[in-house]
């Protein structure tokens, strides 16, 4: 017996411009079938100017709290996964909270880049399981938009702005794996590969700064890790790959989407794929690929569903649920 989180509702936001590939042909040395055949990504949607990432953010939670038919107030935390909060203090998440004119609780943000929503996922789930909340809002949004390099061509086509939202409610399970709800988390990282992922910004340079990425070394470390995260995590729900119904990434390249699937011995079909409508929206992926999962018919209730991760710090992880 335990009490388990799990899923109540899920929402998600895109901003209203689309930008495709061919876009930045005007500016820079690519092609769409550049960008595609590396990546997979065929567009992305940017924030218009003035939209932040909070205002995403509340959106996404409005779209989860109507999915739940939940109001605001019925929310007792916040947990919301970025890398561009609209200011250095206070979080985002207490703009949500105020946004979503929720009058109690208390909100907060994570911030572990693109594994950000696998890491608040985790944290939304240790505290329904302690008691210490019964529903958490959780929520991945960013604006990376804003911290690209635009005359990096490596770089500034591969990521894209949006947000995700996912409500997690106790309830009473049976502590074993045909429960509903968050089966097994796997949390990892190491400082040591900071340099091959990172914005060379902050309150020590004072400047927002821009993403500077190795890709060929990220690539490298992220199928290999991807893969270990999520076995570790379905070992210890004493699960299989065989169990799973659907393996939901982080959307950040369709080669290491299918790489990380193929280590898992899970074909496509079971893979749910967002990168070539959003391109890489780190924190936001994850979230909104499980929106348009479920809002599309593919997710249904009681279906296992595994997501994992991998970002800057390196940062990686994955969670096992059940819907």
């Amino acid at each position: 017996m335990g009490t388990r989180a799990i899923v109540r509702g899920v929402g998600h936001y895109l901003p209203a411009r689309v930008v495709e590939n061919a876009e930045f042909e005007a500016t820079l040395d690519t092609s769409d079938e550049w960008i595609r055949s590396r990546s997979g990504i065929e567009r992305r949607h940017f924030a218009a100017e003035g939209e932040t990432t909070s205002q995403m953010a509340i959106a996404a939670a409005r779209a989860a709290l109507d999915d739940a038919g939940l109001e605001a107030d019925d929310i007792d935390a916040i947990v919301l996964a970025t890398s561009t909060a609209d200011l250095t203090f206070p979080s985002a998440a207490t703009m949500v909270q105020a946004g979503l004119g929720m009058s109690r609780g208390f909100a907060y943000d994570v911030q572990a880049v693109c594994a950000g929503f696998v890491f608040a996922m985790a944290n939304a789930n240790a505290m329904i399981s302690s008691g210490l909340a019964r529903r958490v809002m959780v929520i991945g949004a960013e604006t990376f938009s804003r911290i690209m390099d635009w005359t990096d061509r490596g770089t500034c086509v591969l990521f894209g702005d949006g947000a995700g939202a996912l409500i997690l409610e106790a309830a009473e399970g049976t502590g074993a794996a045909a429960d509903r709800g968050i089966l097994a988390v796997d949390l990892n990282s190491d400082g040591r590969h900071r340099d091959i992922l990172y914005v060379d910004g902050g309150v020590s340079t004072g400047t927002t700064g821009h993403l500077v990425m190795h890709g060929k070394e990220v690539f490298r470390h992220a199928v290999e890790k991807l893969a270990d995260t999520a076995h570790s995590a379905l070992d210890k729900a004493g699960l299989a790959g065989t169990d799973v119904d659907w393996l939901v990434p982080h959307q950040a390249n369709l080669r290491i989407i299918k790489a990380t699937a193929q280590r898992l011995h899970l074909p496509m079909e079971k893979v749910i794929v967002t990168v070539q409508d959003h391109g890489n929206t780190s924190a936001a992926s994850i979230p909104l690929a499980l929106s348009v999962g479920r809002h599309e018919g593919r997710i249904k209730d009681g279906d296992l569903v595994v997501t994992e991760a991998i970002g800057g710090g390196l940062a990686w992880g994955s969670v096992v649920l059940r819907w």
